[in-house]
């Protein structure tokens, strides 16, 4: 091991002669982190169970105030232990966590100095640079970032492009709406030539490991990952200078004392840390308390079916009465709302929604001036004084969420404004869903307000156009290891019309069965999800299906790995109030026969649905029956080509 390491660092041009290697174990001793100083440079390895899953890899900042990435000079390393526990909506509502801790300090050529911080758990490890006050010096903009991720060579990548700025549909990407490379080895290019964004998955021999970073938005630019090169790996990448309509900079401006967001390493030797991990959440701190309106919940949503021509009063009050019907807590009213029905007849809206136990959720435009997205409301989100105004006015009439979109990168004067949104919002009691934008970073604990990001390539694609419908059944069962495993994710919903159409009756296919879109609701972790049913659905679906659908919970205690493989198959398990519920997915175009292992249904009778056999995933009929799991928590069940498995064990 320790040749290999010294290796690897001439392969980076650092020599090891008077080298400073520090190390710390996970609580368990199962992984080890160590960081080196060598040659003025800095690295740092990460191995599981002994084997290694990063390769000596670069850290280092170059920044205004100086360059911290050579010439460095060692001055103390400290370690420690931590624990910690706290409750959050997400996978899991109560978590514990212990880790042993290295505070790695240096100083560059000027002595100015900047410290290296390492948390390792038994299934994770996140490491972040400080840069304490300098002197008289306040104000410091970072260039660079050197952080680098070095899996081995014969690893492959689950990973989605950055996009081209100033692209695509009214020119408002990048939105993180690209398609994933799956399972590709690392030499693979990016389509845009200007890297991938976070999180990153990557099989490799060791285990998988899972890459991404945590942190308050406007405190740091969103980053991105690097093409891949075989001596530096993957290196930590800045915004693009095109960006945000090319307005503010591509830099990272703090004030010093200060600190960069956390990279966030997920490991393990299956699937199952990846999936359940924490991470994101762990290593940030809560901003405010949660306004007393923060919940759970369903919704329903005309626009995604039923387009723009919907955003009307009458139709409106149809998806109100939908929502009413099956119990779900809100109606999202999409785009142009206050030029089709306007802010007086929305606060009729709203009171007759309330009359029905249902609450309204307000699409917004973020701006007006970093794409050329120009559906209204236009310029309320992005001017303190406009924002503030039409939040007060939202809580007078009893809207209790927004969904703000089209944003214009990573920069962190965008990054500034998802802050200031949610900030303002919780003031308000008002939840925040954003679409077109960035992918949230630990906000789920830092902003308590917050419910999901979009940040994928989402439904309403199934409904614009047959690829993106053929591609969906791949697209719900890659999200649960890599996506959705590190944030929320509003994925736009569990469409039951067979075709993408007002009638249902023209247009194309869905793709997926009727149960892979229920246990889609399921699988997709975010505490206010989206149930895209249409009023027919009411009449046209099973009774069995509309039944269940009418109690999906959304808000989880505990969340776990059953079975799968990103973009084939997933099987998760996760726990309400009222029990267990286990949800499966089907990529296959073909039958597929599991052996599932259930220790929580141990012995117990268990309610199952499947799919029918049929030539097409839309003719399937949702079957409903009893089975009784084996004293070993074992449970034969079949999946049939682009469907979905339910199986539950409800407390009354």
């Amino acid at each position: 091991m320790k040749q290999t390491i010294i290796t690897a660092l001439l392969a980076l041009g650092i020599t090891t002669a008077a080298a400073q290697t520090h190390s710390i174990s996970s609580p368990s001793g199962n992984a080890e982190a160590s960081v080196t100083l060598a040659d003025g440079k800095l690295c740092y390895t990460l191995t599981l169970d002994g084997e290694t899953l990063i390769e000596p890899s670069r850290l280092g900042l170059e920044t205004s105030i100086g360059d911290f990435a050579e010439d460095l000079t060692f001055v103390s390393c400290t370690t420690d232990r931590a624990s910690d526990s706290y409750t959050m909506r997400g996978k899991h509502s109560q978590v514990s966590v212990e880790k042993n801790t290295m505070t790695f300090a240096t100083k560059n050529a000027d002595g100015r100095p900047m410290n290296i911080e390492l948390q390792l758990t038994d299934d994770y490890m996140a490491m972040r640079y400080v840069l304490p006050k300098i002197d008289n010096r306040r104000a410091v903009n970072i260039t660079r970032e050197l952080t680098s991720f070095r899996p081995d060579a014969a690893s492959t990548a689950f990973l989605t492009p950055q996009s081209d700025a100033m692209i695509g549909w009214e020119r408002s990407k990048p939105s993180y709406e690209e398609v994933y490379i799956i399972d590709a080895p690392l030499t693979t290019r990016s389509q845009y030539g200007h890297g991938f964004t976070f999180p990153g998955l990557w099989k490799t021999p060791a285990g998988w490991l899972l890459i991404s970073e945590a942190g308050r938005a406007g405190n740091y630019p969103g980053c991105r990952l690097s093409d891949y090169s075989p001596v530096d790996g993957y290196t930590v990448e800045l915004p693009m200078p095109d960006e945000n309509n090319g307005v503010g900079t591509a830099m990272a401006s703090l004030c010093l004392p200060s600190h960069t967001p956390w990279r966030t390493l997920a490991f393990g030797k299956t699937l199952a840390p990846i999936v359940e991990s924490t991470a994101t959440w762990d290593v940030v701190e809560p901003l405010y308390e949660a306004h007393p309106n923060v919940e759970g919940g369903r919704y329903t949503w005309s626009w995604i079916i039923w387009q723009d021509p919907s955003i009307n009063y009458d139709d409106q009050i149809a998806f109100i009465d939908l929502a009413a019907a099956m119990g779900y807590e809100q109606c999202l009213v999409d785009a142009a709302w206050d030029v089709n029905i306007g802010h007086d007849r929305v606060a009729e809206l709203s009171a007759y929604a309330q009359s029905k136990g249902v609450s309204l959720v307000l699409w917004y435009n973020s701006n007006g001036a970093a794409n050329d997205a120009l559906y209204s409301p236009l310029n309320r989100m992005n001017r303190t004084f406009e924002r503030r105004q039409e939040m007060a006015w939202m809580q007078k009439i009893g809207v209790k969420a927004i969904k703000v979109d089209f944003f214009g990168g990573d920069k962190q004067q965008t990054m500034q404004l998802y802050d200031e949104i949610l900030t303002d919002a919780n003031d308000y009691g008002i939840q925040v869903i954003f679409h077109g934008c960035t992918m949230p970073r630990g906000w789920e604990r830092i902003y308590p307000n917050f419910i999901a990001n979009e940040a994928v390539l989402a439904s309403e694609n199934v409904y614009f156009n047959e690829r993106d419908a053929e591609r969906e059944a791949a697209d719900l069962t890659l999200h649960p290891f890599c996506r959705n495993a590190v944030a929320s994710m509003d994925w736009g919903g569990t469409m039951m019309n067979r075709y993408m159409s007002r009638d249902n009756k023209s247009r194309h296919l869905r793709r997926t069965t009727n149960l892979f879109e229920m246990a889609a609701a399921i699988v997709i972790q975010t505490p206010v999800q989206c149930i895209a049913m249409t009023p027919n659905n009411l009449t046209d679906c099973d009774p069995i299906e509309v039944e269940w659908l009418r109690t999906v919970p959304t808000i989880w205690h505990e969340t776990r790995y059953i079975d799968g493989y990103p973009a084939d198959y997933v099987v998760l398990a996760r726990r309400s109030d009222r029990g267990w519920h286990v949800a499966g997915l089907s990529a296959r175009d073909e039958e597929m026969t599991l052996t599932l292992n259930l220790p929580m249904f141990a012995d117990q009778t268990v309610t199952v649905m499947t799919d029918s056999k049929a030539d097409k995933p839309t003719d399937c009929k949702t079957l409903k029956k009893e089975m009784k799991v084996k004293k070993d928590g074992t449970l034969k069940v079949t999946m049939q080509p682009r469907g979905g498995l339910i199986v539950e064990a409800i407390n009354n």
